[in-house]
């Protein structure tokens, strides 16, 4: 399972990018080497002149793959929920217990990808970069606009997924989405508050607390709805 998915190219909106980074070996340069940086210096400090510098090319040439930073960061948060999407599709494709898929699903959003091997970005990386990046490229005032265009369809897919197999769990419970995405953006906070803001949490960085939080959260909000 995991040799199929390590050669999948998943597929993200075309409104993210100027030109298709994956058709060309800079363009690949470009994504790559962006997914490492903005991780490494956060993207107050990320430029595409720091990121031309690193991969040997122009601040222009960039400019012909991505307008913006800004857009760069929203087009690897989309390759990383299609990738999660993928990761739920692939892993609960044996499972005929909602229940079971519910569990895998769960653990998707609070731990990151199970399949953390692929030979156009890394999952790890991108998990790291969602952590303590994602949320910056959500809150702004171009998010009505951008929502229209289908910029957010990956993360809406990954969600959908998940909120259909809670209402296979229990068709009454009237806020499936509403669970999910506070899961998914919640997890994410708390990922990033054991690392950064101790004090925010009782998880620590590795371990399970964060994991048996989550379950028993979703878990006892459906069975008493």
């Amino acid at each position: 399972m995991e040799s199929i998915l390590k050669k999948i190219r998943v597929d993200v909106n075309s409104n993210l990018y100027q030109k298709d980074p994956f058709s060309s070996e800079l363009g690949v340069s470009i994504v790559r080497e962006a997914t490492r940086l903005i991780q490494e210096l956060g993207m107050e400090n990320f430029t595409f002149k720091k990121l031309a510098s690193k991969i040997g090319s122009t601040e222009a040439a960039i400019y012909r793959y991505f307008e913006n930073k800004h857009m760069l960061l929203l087009y690897l948060n989309a390759w990383y929920w299609a990738w999660m999407e993928h990761n739920l599709v692939f892993a609960t494709a044996n499972l005929i217990d909602p229940e079971e898929r519910l569990g895998v699903a769960i653990r998707l959003m609070v731990d990151g990808p199970l399949y953390r091997e692929n030979d156009f970005l890394d999952p790890k990386q991108l998990h790291l970069l969602v952590v303590n990046e994602s949320l910056k490229g959500y809150l702004t005032k171009t998010v009505d606009n951008e929502h229209e265009s289908g910029i957010f369809a990956q993360v809406y897919k990954f969600g959908e997924r998940i909120s259909a197999i809670i209402q296979e769990i229990n068709p009454t419970y009237q806020f499936p989405k509403t669970l999910v995405s506070t899961v998914m953006e919640s997890s994410l906070l708390q990922n990033f508050n054991s690392r950064h803001l101790p004090g925010m949490t009782e998880a620590k960085p590795e371990g399970g607390e964060r994991l048996n939080f989550f379950k028993e959260l979703v878990v006892k909000t459906i069975s008493n709805a």
